[in-house]
């Protein structure tokens, strides 16, 4: 745990009331823009899968899921999901999606390990998506394309939050700039990667970062990725400069999925080559699987984002420790 960061003077603009309708405005207005310049179609997704499907996001190895045991089914285990990033590929497949067709869905998580501050919770709440490309889109500049186009959906939703509330100024730039992990390792050595996201953030305003989940020169990684959905050589963080907590401030993750080579390799880099007999990374290995391309935008984040929040707490509906909730009472943080 974190102690939470309330900036010198920090007051909201919106009362708990007036921030409830600023919460849907934003939620209404992004996703519908987004599935429109996506082409892709809300649907139903699982709250639990069971673990010997190979469906759960692994996220960086070490993160425990919430598991239960379901009585009517002899007990047998099942886990609250991390995320989407597996189970929207198959569901591409199931569902009898099209080349150039996607879907997303509302993905609610509990990540019990995550050590909570401004911007993190064990309450994950998110937009899962995934589009089906082809083989031969599988290259950076389709990653770049998609970044490019989720982009302008940020900047458009600020816009409009802009427009509808005066507090609002536009600080988005105009274009995002993008950066390899590498490159960003050769312009910051010395700077830790949380560092080097906050270096070019300030910089830059809005920076999509690329290649995340390989070893870099240094022998270190820039960040953990799991080794059985995203490329990580066809992958990319969207991070925004946030004025507010003066912090690099990550909105949005995606990639273009892996391939049976892509898939291998990376089991093998990641020390759990077993887990290629799984169904999903079965389904991988065997072609079964249609090409696609996909990420995560967190719900609570864009709405802390665009409505100016100093806390994730004002946005979203979780538990804090004790120090936290005293620290929002002491400086008038109004926590949902």
């Amino acid at each position: 745990m974190s102690k939470p960061v309330i900036p010198k003077d920090y007051q909201s603009a919106l009362n708990l009331h007036d921030t409830q309708i600023g919460i849907k405005t934003v939620k209404d207005f992004f996703q519908n823009l987004l599935a429109e310049r996506l082409n892709l179609l809300r649907v139903s997704a699982p709250l639990f899968v069971t673990p010997e499907s190979g469906l759960n996001d692994n996220l960086n190895g070490v993160e425990r899921p919430v598991t239960f045991g379901i009585k009517e089914q002899g007990d047998a285990e099942a886990e609250i999901v991390h995320s989407l990033a597996k189970w929207k590929r198959s569901a591409l497949q199931k569902y009898g999606f099209s080349h150039g067709e996607g879907l997303y869905t509302d993905m609610s998580a509990i990540r019990r390990d995550e050590e909570t501050d401004n911007i993190h919770s064990i309450y994950v709440d998110q937009w899962d998506w995934e589009k089906i490309i082809s083989k031969e889109e599988r290259n950076i500049e389709t990653l770049q394309e998609v970044v490019r186009t989720v982009y302008k959906v940020l900047r458009k939703t600020e816009k409009y939050l802009a427009i509808r509330y005066d507090y609002i100024e536009e600080i988005l730039p105009h274009d995002i700039f993008f950066i390899t992990t590498q490159e960003l390792e050769n312009m910051f050595p010395d700077n830790t990667p949380k560092e080097r996201e906050y270096y070019i953030s300030k910089a830059k305003g809005a920076v999509c970062i690329m290649q995340i989940g390989d070893l870099l020169e240094s022998g270190e990684r820039h960040d953990g990725r799991a080794p059985d959905y995203d490329d990580w050589t066809l992958n990319a963080d969207i991070v925004v400069y946030y004025p507010v907590l003066d912090i690099a401030l990550e909105l949005s993750s995606m990639g273009i999925r892996v391939d049976k080579e892509a898939l291998l390799s990376q089991l093998e880099k990641a020390g759990c080559p077993e887990r290629v007999k799984l169904p999903f990374q079965k389904a991988v290995v065997e072609e079964e699987l249609p090409y696609t391309i996909g990420g995560g935008i967190g719900q609570s984040r864009i709405c802390m984002f665009f409505l100016r929040k100093a806390h994730i707490g004002e946005v979203q509906c979780s538990l804090w420790p004790d120090e936290t909730m005293a620290a929002a009472r002491e400086n008038g943080l109004q926590l949902l």
